[in-house]
């Protein structure tokens, strides 16, 4: 593990650790804790949260993606945020997926392949509307969003890896939220950026990775509506700004908010934190923007 992996989950740990003292589950949510979804025991799960006055009545999914640079983070640090996307009325799987540099690109597409596939397997236990399924990612996190929408929507994109997606799967709409779209612009500097590379990809960047690690290069007519977010203070708006363009380019309906402004600044991913106003307002347009695309049962 590279130093700057080594300082990113010293760092961002004890951050986000303070950021959720004292938080507690909403009376108003019933959640269903670390569920198996796969074959790794400390990995592979995730938790099911859920509106209590809901009852058994099958609701629309939010599937969460989290972030974390591809080498931090897990269900437990976005259990609040999740529950707030709860609160607004949806089923919200949130899961924690393996990590680098212990598990190399694609164990994280893998994960999430097999977390839809859990899904539907257990759509009724958890009440689970299969028919209309959203998801969210943030940094990182928008960024296996991105690569794994891109594997539901292009066969010869999807045949570069070994496993299938279900059969018909794509979500309806997905958020992403001040996301990392290419590993070839800065990300948090030349040395981390390298040292990040070099755990998350199994070759470090080569060549036949370039060609596939990057979503800008593999956004296509068939994504669903997109819900684009960045920050006036994210440091990756930049990145958010040329996935506009592609959008935009490519006729992908989609809408776009910049949070915040010189005044208020705001922050990289700061829907995350529930104590967050702004956050709050960007989680209601979100979920509002996900009624659009939903379906009568």
């Amino acid at each position: 593990m590279s130093e700057t992996s080594e300082r990113l989950r010293r760092e961002w740990g004890e951050k986000d650790g303070k950021r959720n003292e004292g938080l507690k589950t909403p009376e108003e949510v019933v959640r269903f804790d670390s569920l198996s979804y796969g074959p790794e025991p400390c990995w592979n799960l995730l938790d099911v949260f859920r509106p209590r006055e809901a009852g058994e009545k099958p609701l629309p999914v939010i599937l969460v993606v989290h972030g974390g640079a591809w080498v931090y983070g897990d269900k437990e640090l976005y259990q609040f945020y999740a529950m707030e996307l709860a609160r607004r009325g949806f089923a919200v799987v949130s899961y924690s997926y393996r990590l680098a540099p212990e598990f190399k690109f694609p164990a994280q597409l893998e994960d999430t392949n097999q977390v839809v596939a859990w899904m539907y397997e257990n759509q009724e236990t958890y009440h689970l509307d299969m028919r209309q399924v959203f998801a969210v990612g943030d940094s990182a996190g928008a960024h296996l969003l991105g690569l794994y929408l891109a594997v539901c929507t292009d066969p010869a994109y999807a045949a570069r890896y070994a496993f299938a997606v279900p059969k018909g799967f794509l979500p309806r709409a997905v958020a992403f939220n001040c996301g990392v779209f290419t590993l070839s612009q800065r990300i948090l500097g030349e040395q981390a950026d390298r040292d990040l590379r070099e755990d998350f990809l199994p070759e470090a960047g080569s060549w036949e990775e370039q060609a596939i690690i990057h979503v800008t290069d593999h956004v296509n007519p068939a994504f669903p509506p997109v819900y684009l977010m960045t920050a006036y203070g994210d440091d990756l708006k930049h990145q958010t700004l040329q996935m506009k363009e592609l959008l935009e380019k490519l006729g992908i309906l989609h809408v776009f908010r910049e949070y915040g402004d010189e005044k208020t600044p705001l922050y990289h991913v700061f829907q995350n934190v529930v104590q967050e106003p702004l956050g709050q307002v960007c989680n209601d347009e979100e979920c509002e923007f996900f009624r659009r695309f939903s379906v009568p049962l």
